[in-house]
């Protein structure tokens, strides 16, 4: 399956799924990336491993329509079947969204619906709530919503930081966004209603829940 990949910042999802995408097995491959702001520490990710990059800055653009009209001709030029939100900090038009129903996922540092938006790790230790996690999701028009994927389950530890708590969730984030898209691009995830199928799931359970350690 062909990925495009959006991003905003840091790229550390997108250097996740370039090196899921580098064993042999893996059911999919990026064919391009972009990077809406010009100033993004992930370009240098994009170009060390040799990825089709293409930043588009929003900035230069009108309106939110003419922006994602710009994504979408590049998405399409380039081939792309799925689209990958990796920390892509704009929010996208509901004819964009449209245009790529259950195509299109995004990876949030919550266990949604729960924190959805911004300064989640500061929210949730505000409220005190003892487990938080990520998620994969196929996107919707709201913010944060669609029928999630896969979702992974930490401990919050009374000394955590929203830095710490950060750093612990995203190491898992780049476990489960990979495994997220090999579930896509197998055929093994469904939308049923707006809730995801999981091919070969006897009890027709929605997403999988993985509780760290990851892999062990």
């Amino acid at each position: 399956m062909k990925l495009g990949i959006l991003f905003s910042g840091r790229g550390s999802n997108l250097g996740a799924l370039i090196d899921a995408c580098a064993d042999p097995d893996y059911p999919a491959e990026i064919v391009i990336a972009i990077c809406n702001n010009p100033n993004a520490s992930g370009i240098a990710t994009a170009e060390k491993a040799g990825i089709p990059l293409q930043i588009i800055n929003h900035r230069e653009f009108e309106s939110r329509d003419t922006f994602d009209a710009a994504l979408d001709v590049t998405l399409k030029e380039a081939g792309v079947e799925l689209v990958c939100n990796a920390g892509f900090m704009r929010i996208l038009t509901d004819g964009f969204v449209s245009s790529w129903h259950n195509r299109q996922l995004n990876i949030h540092p919550s266990l949604l619906p729960a924190f959805k938006g911004l300064h989640v790790h500061e929210r949730v230790l505000t409220a005190g709530v003892r487990i938080s996690g990520a998620s994969v999701h196929f996107v919707r028009a709201e913010m944060d919503e669609g029928p999630i994927i896969a979702q992974v389950a930490i401990p919050v530890e009374l000394d955590d930081t929203p830095e710490s708590l950060a750093e612990r969730v995203l190491a898992c984030e780049h476990e489960l966004y990979p495994m997220a898209v090999r579930l896509v691009a197998e055929g093994k995830a469904r939308v049923q209603g707006e809730r995801v199928i999981i091919e070969g799931d006897p009890d027709m359970k929605a997403a999988p829940l993985f509780i760290p350690p990851l892999g062990k």
